[in-house]
């Protein structure tokens, strides 16, 4: 018998009949002899509404002022979800409970509406699995040391789920979304995208960091960390399906290592619209002026991404970085207000219409001229490099936002992203 946990996400909780669904699929598996632990999302749109609430009472209050009450609320949907889900599988015969974060509990530190997950104590829930229930697990939250409820910010649940099943030293977490599976990129923009059956951690892991919507990137961390096997696929197709079809369609996130992965050169384009640029000009060029900006910078939880410091000249430089666009506005005030003066920074500019495209794949480690093609692709469409980054099995640059689609489709046909792969 093995242990199972599965992740459902908020189009797949987003009405009764969905909800039914999940209940159906998930006694099929535990009729199949598997141990369950679902974590589900909140309902489709139930999050940004609950928030949306919050922000009509205290419209032009700091949202940080608040924090801990914002954890409080958006738990709430994950909480619904889940005592939905409980009694859904009861309808099915099936005896079920259903936890929230608190409960189980899941530890976390205390940095209100980004949280991160600490410890799981499992003891609750494997008494449970022994006497035959299915499990239930909130995904999203979880508690700190002095009791508190927090969130661990959008896409929380993938992390709650993957988190699970490192606790539990779960078979395989199955994340059960919209969309069948990872592709080379997102179809809506590149209707020739090609769905991946297997995939590398890593390159999922800079898929998820660099834009890819399919999976949160802590909770890639969380699997490459401890090794968990995960599966991302549809819970759109029919719950009574063969569960040996089920259990190997999708795309399975694997380790490099894996001989059957698929052999190519770049796996993904992955490209983000929530991006920001802010540049310092005239910055004085002395030891200690990065930390000082960005010191600041992480301190208030902002999440920094490329960062650019140009040749000195007169001792003075400019320095640029890309924030999420949503921390854009509280970044500018915080370096205006703090650290600019203090600094001796001659003027701060910003622009929140860019966007970041990247290549993908641990197949550039061993080719070259792979950032050279992707350069020339862009260039033959007439668009400009404003930032560029890279790693091993990464290039990403800084484009104008409105760039962002035609960059996406000539880099999938300049890498003949199409195709499928060539044997090893």
């Amino acid at each position: 018998m093995a242990l199972i946990v599965h992740k459902y996400g908020g189009t797949s909780m987003g009405s009764t009949e969905r909800i039914r669904n999940v209940a159906k699929r998930v006694a099929k598996w535990h009729r199949a002899g598997h141990q369950m632990v679902v974590v589900p999302s909140a309902m489709s749109g139930e999050t940004n509404r609950l928030l949306g609430l919050a922000k009509e009472l205290a419209p032009a209050k700091a949202s940080a002022a608040y924090e801990r009450e914002l954890d409080m609320l958006a738990s709430t949907g994950e909480q619904a979800s889940s005592a939905l889900l409980a009694i859904a599988l009861q309808a099915e015969g099936l005896d079920s409970v259903s936890y929230a974060g608190w409960q189980v509990p899941i530890r976390t530190n205390n940095a209100y509406t980004k949280a991160r997950i600490e410890s799981i104590d499992d003891t609750r829930v494997r008494a449970d699995l022994s006497a035959g229930k299915v499990v239930i697990v909130t995904g999203f939250q979880g508690m700190d040391e002095q009791g508190n409820i927090t969130t661990l910010g959008r896409g929380g649940s993938d992390t709650s789920a993957v988190a699970v099943a490192a606790a539990m030293k779960a078979q395989e977490c199955l994340i059960y979304t919209d969309v069948d599976g990872v592709y080379t990129t997102d179809p809506r923009v590149v209707p020739e995208a090609r769905r991946l059956k297997t995939v590398s951690f890593e390159e999922m892991l800079e898929m998820a960091s660099l834009g890819s919507k399919v999976l949160q990137i802590r909770s890639v961390e969380f699997a490459g960390k401890y090794r968990v096997p995960l599966r991302v696929l549809s819970s759109f197709t029919p719950w009574d399906m063969d569960i040996v079809q089920e259990a190997t369609s999708g795309t399975l996130i694997t380790f490099e290592e894996d001989e059957h992965m698929e052999q190519a050169v770049v796996s993904g384009i992955a490209f983000n619209r929530d991006e920001a640029k802010i540049a310092l000009r005239g910055v004085p060029d002395k030891p200690g002026i990065a930390y000082q900006i960005l010191g600041a910078v992480a301190q208030a939880n902002i999440d920094v991404d490329m960062i650019i410091q140009n040749v000195s000249k007169d001792g003075r430089t400019d320095f640029s970085f890309t924030v999420n666009r949503g921390d854009y506005a509280k970044a500018m005030d915080l370096l205006r207000n703090d650290v600019m003066k203090g600094l001796g920074v001659e003027d701060i500019v910003g622009d929140t219409k860019i966007c970041k495209v990247s290549i993908v794949g641990i197949g550039m480690r061993s080719h070259v001229g792979i950032a050279s093609k992707m350069f020339r692709a862009l260039s033959e469409e007439g668009i400009n490099i404003q930032m560029i980054s890279t790693s091993e099995i990464k290039t990403s640059v800084v484009i104008d936002e409105k760039y962002i689609e035609l960059a996406v489709r000539s880099l999938h046909k300049a890498f003949d992203l199409d195709q499928p792969p060539v044997a090893a």
